[in-house]
């Protein structure tokens, strides 16, 4: 099972300090902000067209009630079949899986390590959606079945397209 490092989602307190450090310092672009079930404000941001976000961060500390922790380190894996694999084996290892969620551009698992910490493991589909989405899904679908439904789920979202276009459409940014 090869795993390979893809974002790191940051728990911030105050989006506008922090966002520019990241665009403004390090170069990052911002390629989608939204709300999360219009409570908490999400921002993600890449260099890489390849991947959607390298970094990911909500407002989950802007109260300094210890608000909702969706801080997480994220893994790409290289198919649906890995990612069943390895949730045969969370599952068999008596490791509760968080959440099954499909983004519309991505299917994941969410789950933590002994300590509580997020992790996220996932295989990217074929598809962009403007981010934050999330939606329950079923990975142990076969592949056709859960292509289908999640583009029946998203396909009514207004940057709903092929990856790839919204691939080629970064790369413009990020030489500009």
């Amino acid at each position: 099972m090869g795993l390979k490092l893809s974002h790191a989602f940051i728990n911030v307190a105050d989006l506008n300090k922090v966002v520019p450090f990241y665009t403004d310092i390090l170069g990052f672009q911002v390629t989608d902000r939204g709300q999360l079930n219009g409570d908490v404000e999400a921002v993600f941001m890449s260099q890489d067209p390849d991947n959607h976000h390298q970094i990911a961060m909500a407002d989950t500390l802007k109260d300094q009630k210890g608000g909702r922790n969706l801080g997480h380190v994220a893994f790409r894996m290289e198919s649906l079949d890995d990612l069943r694999a390895l949730k045969k084996r969370l599952t068999s290892e008596g490791i509760a899986i968080g959440r099954e969620l499909s983004h519309g551009n991505a299917w994941s698992l969410y789950f933590a390590d002994p300590e509580g910490n997020g992790v996220e493991c996932f295989v990217d589909t074929p598809f962009h959606v403007s981010q934050p989405q999330g939606k329950p899904t079923d990975i142990d679908l076969d592949d056709e079945a859960l292509l289908d439904k999640t583009r029946e789920e998203f396909r009514q979202e207004p940057d709903f397209g092929p990856y790839a276009d919204w691939q080629e459409a970064m790369r413009r940014r990020l030489a500009d």
